[in-house]
């Protein structure tokens, strides 16, 4: 085993010690603001009941989505949840991680029943604070839908900054748009 920068391997210190030192500076620990659980109670409030379903893409659906959205996908296999009363359909959740600079978000969107953004929600998010954007940011996702405008620059402002974090977010919210036009397409 490598001994770590300044400190003697056999002085006392344990595996478990070591890797609790090493990892206690580590940035790669995600700050979690919220569980999946919580998020889902949150955009989903009783008496809503929730049903997880899951979508398996083929290569042609992959493909459509990733041209839909414009970015790729990773993976074939899609969990989301749908909100649902007694009036009906109230609203669909989907969760997406992926990286920002270098380390990894994970957001909720969560989908009004006409197939539009009602709001995004930060689950977790591991990189400098300097880049997590504020709530005001995130509220103009609310009312778009997969088109043009549902791009930085266009009618997405970028955050000044955090412009990665800014293009994280708003290509999570275009797949998971994508994946809903073909989950809706198959039901």
């Amino acid at each position: 085993m490598r001994s770590l920068p300044g400190i003697r391997m056999g002085a006392g210190l344990g595996v478990a010690s070591i890797l609790a030192i090493a990892l206690a500076g580590s940035p790669c620990v995600a700050k979690v603001y919220l569980t999946q659980e919580a998020a889902l109670k949150s955009a989903f409030p009783p008496p809503i009941h929730v049903e997880r379903k899951t979508l398996f893409l083929s290569d042609a659906q992959a493909a459509t989505v990733e041209r839909e959205a414009g970015s790729k996908i990773t993976g074939r296999v899609f969990s989301y949840y749908i909100g649902s009363d007694d009036t009906g359909i109230r609203g669909y959740a989907y969760f997406d991680t992926h990286l920002v600079r270098t380390l990894p978000e994970t957001v909720m969107v969560l989908l009004a029943g006409d197939g539009t953004i009602r709001r995004v929600e930060i689950l977790s998010f591991s990189e400098p604070e300097d880049y997590f954007p504020r709530e005001a940011w995130l509220e103009q996702f609310a009312g778009k839908g997969l088109d043009t405008d549902l791009a930085i620059r266009r009618g997405i402002h970028n955050l000044s900054g955090a412009s990665l974090t800014a293009e994280a977010i708003t290509g999570a919210c275009r797949r998971i748009l994508a994946l809903h036009r073909l989950a809706r397409a198959s039901q």
